[in-house]
């Protein structure tokens, strides 16, 4: 029951993933309603079998505000794919400033970048360039739904209706 289901608001967007357990409940005391389920599986209580939801919807609209994806540790690697931003490997993962705080570079995100430890003594106290180092992509700030469509590729192809992307 690893899975995740993803939560629409009562217009059909995207606002969240859950786990199963909890869409569940939320289908179960009529919070929620499913959209799609995953094919083939059922959860089983006692007396009865219910189909396991992959898609649902509020009942109600709910206003989310939105404060933007924190700036962690865990959400820079998750933005970067869990890969070193200058040669790609996914082994011994660190953050790396390309302007170093000691020069003056701060902790946001068009400033940090996953690096391996490797690459990130290579660099040193030094800009990439400096260095002679080359970024695979230009770091900048994630935005929900961009988090949301990491899900996908492991996930449900139904979600991607709901994410905005192709199907």
């Amino acid at each position: 029951m690893r899975d995740k289901v993803l939560i629409l608001n009562q217009d059909f967007s995207a606002i969240a993933v859950c786990s199963i357990q909890k869409a569940f409940v939320l289908v179960y005391l009529d919070k929620a309603e499913t959209v799609s389920n995953i094919h083939d599986a059922v959860l089983h209580t006692i007396s009865k079998s219910y189909p396991i939801p992959s898609v649902i919807r509020l009942q109600r609209y709910v206003r989310v505000p939105y404060y933007g994806i924190s700036l962690s540790r865990h959400n820079v690697l998750r933005r970067d794919n869990y890969k070193c931003q200058y040669c790609g490997t996914i082994k011994n993962l660190t953050l790396d400033h390309l302007v170093p705080r000691s020069r003056g570079g701060e902790s946001n995100w068009q400033n940090l970048v996953t690096a391996c430890m490797r690459c990130n003594t290579r660099k040193g106290n030094r800009t990439p360039e400096e260095a002679g180092l080359k970024l695979l992509s230009k770091p900048k700030r994630p935005s929900l739904l961009s988090f949301l469509q990491l899900h996908v590729d492991t996930h449900n192809e139904e979600w991607r209706t709901y994410l905005g992307m192709e199907v």
